[in-house]
């Protein structure tokens, strides 16, 4: 069985008699089949593919905007409770009123005792100008003024609590509390895809601050309370980010979300790591990020490259007091975990196309295999008829389509072989036929040649005959229908004679418009002509066409004449000439407003001796010999027209002399 496979395989392709392989219906069936399902899988894998890819990271960027709301969230939070707590401790009016008396021991105390217990960097109390007048972060440093400070100056103005992200410069955080400086402290770590800077160092603190005013009953400014949180090297929002929102979950070995705070393009709390583990603070953003968060003041949400790992990300920015931006809150998932789920989702997306297409390749080879054995029978009985057996039957019991074409078959072969017989009894009477009229058609050939000479002395005589005849004699009038009829005579065995011996065509090459003048030039003088406008069209960039001048100018003349005695010498002949370039072929037009042609005349227009015109008016074979002039010159020759509304004939030769082409007979 397993050597009888590959002589099956091979026998779908045989070579056929002109020496092509021929390839069986069922091999083309199944290929087609494996084409649809390839064309088909290959198109819905690109798509889903696509499609999920694009759903994943859609998905990806989707929750990463919900956790960066969640990340602002928190910041916020943060912020409104260290308002929270400065703004009640203005409110604590005994305590004031022992600071402002003098009694700065047991108020120090107790703003100590807060700023501890809130956790807070910075708790101090400055006079209504500004000046400080406790500072529990560093006791032994009061007296000099923070009225140049932008929150502390709104709140002088304004007279209420406010709370906004800022900038500490190194010297402020000095007054506060000289371990806050070596805090804010950052040496720039070089950083992938970062932007370039002259700056190597950053000094200057990001500080969530509040300020609240301490007034008295009267409402009367007394002073300011202003505290805050140094967000440098405080990674207390960045975890609770972490934990809240990603819940401190891995992926192999790397935290699946991170959080960040920026000061201007520097991680100044993050818990991003470093190769070794450590945080990487002093590193800097991705220089489109900085770019488009913190230039153009817009939010970032994709595909980002964060240290030494690519996140799905978003960042927005971090806004001061007066809507400056100061730095960027920035949240993001590790990329790695959606590509493998992408890869997976796709991997599997993959296998089920694939297995698809299995399952319907071998449902379609079953499907083509029942198709071909009846192809097969039909192919073979269409063998037998075409050699001549029309007794050939087909049996197909399948109930579709392919059994209707076989009992049609079976009835096309009853039909053939009733029609052979009839068409064979055709035949043999038809040659009959032929045979009988060629012998007539070489006996009036020459009949006709026999009677040219004696009928060229009656032609000749008769003329004679009628110019010594006066007009007084009775026998003129009989003469001169004799002279009619010797002529009609002359010319009907001309006709016969031309048709009959029809020489091959001189060619050379000519100008087919300079045959038209010259046609034209010989009618124009002519009564025939005389009321007929005749309108000349002619393309003057004609090529030269290779023909024989006599005989296509007798072409020309022929139609010339044919179009005047349809219009009853009375209307307008247009002419047109114009090169062909599909075709590379010269056709001319003769348009005519003559009475037309019928619909039943014009398969027979070019017949020889058939003629719409009155008896005794012409031979009916003008036409016929133009025909066959046009045909010896490869070209063709067609009519178009409707009875009562003139007539075109219209005559194409090619330019260049090529094979022979079918002429048809009408148009």
């Amino acid at each position: 069985m397993g050597r009888a496979q590959p002589g099956r395989w091979l026998a779908r392709f045989r070579p056929s008699a002109t020496g092509a392989y021929k390839i069986r219906i069922a091999t083309k069936l199944v290929l087609s089949f494996l084409l649809i399902i390839l064309l088909t899988s290959v198109t819905f894998s690109v798509v889903g593919v696509r499609v999920i890819g694009g759903r994943v990271v859609e998905e990806a960027q989707a929750k990463v905007q919900t956790d960066l709301n969640s990340a602002r969230e928190i910041f916020l939070n943060k912020l409104a409770a260290i308002n929270d707590v400065v703004r009640f401790s203005s409110d604590r009016v005994l305590l004031m009123n022992e600071l402002l008396l003098g009694d700065e021991q047991q108020a120090a105390a107790a703003f100590g005792r807060i700023r501890e217990r809130e956790k807070l960097d910075v708790l101090t109390v400055t006079d209504p100008r500004g000046r400080v007048l406790l500072r529990t972060s560093n006791p032994g440093q009061v007296g000099d003024d923070q009225s140049h400070d932008e929150l502390i100056q709104a709140v002088l103005e304004r007279k209420e609590p406010l709370a906004a992200p800022c900038v500490v410069a190194a010297e402020d955080l000095r007054r506060e509390s000289p371990p806050l400086v070596e805090q804010a402290f950052f040496k720039f770590i070089e950083t992938p895809k970062a932007r370039q800077r002259e700056k190597t160092e950053e000094t200057a603190g990001l500080m969530l601050k509040a300020a609240a005013p301490i007034l008295d009953p009267a409402g009367a400014l007394l002073g300011i309370v202003y505290g805050g949180v140094l967000l440098s090297r405080n990674f207390e929002i960045v975890d609770r980010i972490k934990q809240t929102v990603f819940q401190n979950l891995q992926y192999e070995g790397k935290d699946i979300g991170t959080a960040t705070i920026f000061q201007d393009d520097l991680r100044v709390s993050t818990n991003v790591k470093n190769e070794d583990g450590s945080r990487a603070v002093g590193t800097r953003v991705a220089e489109d990020v900085y770019r488009q968060v913190v230039q153009q003041g817009q939010r970032w949400t994709g595909r980002a490259f964060v240290v030494n790992h690519w996140y799905i990300t978003a960042y927005e920015p971090i806004r001061d007091l007066r809507q400056r931006i100061i730095g960027m809150l920035y949240v993001g998932v590790l990329e790695q975990k959606y590509v493998d789920l992408r890869q997976r989702a796709v991997l599997v997306f993959l296998a089920i196309t694939l297995l698809g297409a299995l399952v319907a390749l071998a449902l379609g080879y079953f499907i083509s295999s029942r198709i071909s054995v009846s192809i097969r029978k039909l192919a073979v009985a269409s063998e037998q008829v075409a050699h001549g057996n029309l007794d050939a039957q087909v049996e197909i019991h399948s109930h579709d389509e392919l059994r209707e074409l076989a009992e049609t078959f079976n009835f096309m072969a009853a039909a053939l072989k009733k029609r052979d017989d009839k068409l064979r009894e055709f035949t043999t009477r038809r040659i009959k036929e032929s045979e009988r009229l060629a012998h007539i058609g070489q006996l009036a050939a020459g009949v006709a040649h026999e009677i040219n000479n004696p009928l060229t002395g009656i032609v000749t005589y008769s003329h004679l005959l009628l110019e010594q005849a006066s007009a007084a004699n009775g026998t003129r009038a009989s003469l001169e229908k004799l002279v009619k009829q010797a002529n009609r005579c002359r010319d009907i065995i001309r006709g016969l004679l031309d048709f009959a011996r029809q020489r091959k065509p001189d060619k050379r090459p000519a100008s087919v418009n300079r045959l038209l003048d010259e046609c034209l030039a010989l009618v124009d003088n002519q009564a025939l002509f005389h009321n007929i406008r005749i309108v000349k069209r002619l393309a003057p960039d004609l090529p030269r066409v290779c023909i024989d001048p006599s005989q296509v100018q007798q072409v020309f003349m022929n139609l010339i004449i044919n179009a005047a005695e349809a219009m009853s010498g009375a209307g307008q002949l247009t002419i047109t000439s114009r090169h062909e370039l599909a075709e590379n072929a010269v056709e001319v037009g003769f348009a005519d407003t003559g009475h037309g042609i019928k619909t039943e005349d014009l398969d027979r227009i070019f017949d020889p001796f058939f003629t719409t015109k009155e008896v005794g008016h012409g031979t009916g074979l003008g036409l016929a010999i133009s025909y066959g002039i046009v045909e010896e010159h490869k070209g063709t020759i067609t009519v178009e027209s409707e009875e009562g509304q003139g007539a075109t004939f219209t005559i194409r030769l090619p330019v260049t002399n090529g094979e022979p082409a079918t002429l048809p007979r009408a148009a």
